[in-house]
């Protein structure tokens, strides 16, 4: 199994200000810009699926895997002989939040979706997630 993290602390946002950014999963593209689409019907919970498409690729059914309010949510997406999980952590410390993301790709074929996939999100995720704590910021 291929396994990439990468962690962030900032004082500038709260978890229930994370939370209510990632649960908004409808509005994604105005903060990322590199989503073409993302839509979810019905809540943000365990067990419901949302569609989404980065900018230049396919749509995906994107599965949550778990959530837990203001603390962590796992997303989860197949691949053809290979599966991907994206762990998403919410933690308080007296240094500020702590914010991790974790991608985890597992299967027969996961060395090829590393690195169409994968690798590339891993790659983004500094950028990435501090142009998260700047939307969140403003929630």
């Amino acid at each position: 199994m291929w396994t990439r993290s990468y962690t962030i602390i900032s004082k500038e946002v709260t978890k229930e200000q994370m939370w209510k950014l990632f649960a908004d999963v409808n509005n994604w593209h105005t903060w990322d810009k590199g989503i073409e689409m993302a839509k979810l019907e019905g809540p943000f919970e365990k067990g419901n699926h949302f569609l989404f498409q980065p900018k230049g690729g396919p749509k995906l059914k994107i599965r949550i895997e778990e959530a837990i309010e203001n603390q962590k949510f796992t997303d989860f997406t197949t691949f053809p002989l290979a599966k991907m999980y994206g762990d998403h952590t919410f933690e308080e410390t007296p240094d500020g939040l702590k914010i991790t993301t974790t991608m985890k790709v597992k299967g027969i074929l996961a060395y090829i979706w590393v690195k169409i996939v994968a690798q590339k999100i891993v790659d983004g995720l500094p950028k990435d997630m501090q142009d998260q704590i700047t939307a969140a910021s403003k929630l």
